[in-house]
C-alpha cells in the first residue's frame, strides 16, 4: 500500500501544469466557497463515492484541509480505496492563501 506523501505550496504550483493532477479540498462549505485553489474539487460525505468512482486512480491526488493535519487522514483513506500517487498539502489551504492573496 502506498503512503501519504507531503507537498508543499511551492512544490504545489510546480506541479500545476500536470494534466490529470487532482485537486480535493475537504474544508466545509461556506469556507470552500469563500475560496479554494482553482480547480479544486469540493470532496464532502456526500460526493466523495462518486469522486472515487470517477477518479483517476493513477493520477497525483492532492488533499487540501485548513492547516494540513486533517488532509493527512483523508488521503489515508483515499490510498485504501486504491489510489497510488497520494498528497496532503503541508499548511493546508492557509500556507496556500499566504502565497496567494
Amino acid at each position: 500500500m502506498s503512503e501519504v506523501k507531503h507537498i508543499n505550496v511551492a512544490n504545489l504550483i510546480a506541479m500545476a501544469d500536470i494534466p490529470n493532477i487532482q485537486l480535493v479540498d475537504i474544508r466545509d462549505p461556506d469556507s470552500f466557497g469563500q475560496g479554494h485553489i482553482a480547480n479544486a474539487t469540493h470532496l464532502t460525505n456526500d460526493n466523495l463515492t462518486d469522486f472515487i468512482k470517477n477518479a483517476d486512480l493513477d493520477a497525483p491526488t492532492v488533499v487540501i484541509c485548513y492547516h494540513g493535519i486533517s488532509s493527512i487522514q483523508a488521503a489515508q483513506f483515499l490510498i485504501g480505496q486504491g489510489f497510488e500517487d497520494v498528497y496532503s498539502l503541508d499548511g493546508g489551504y492557509e500556507a496556500w492563501a499566504k502565497n496567494h492573496s
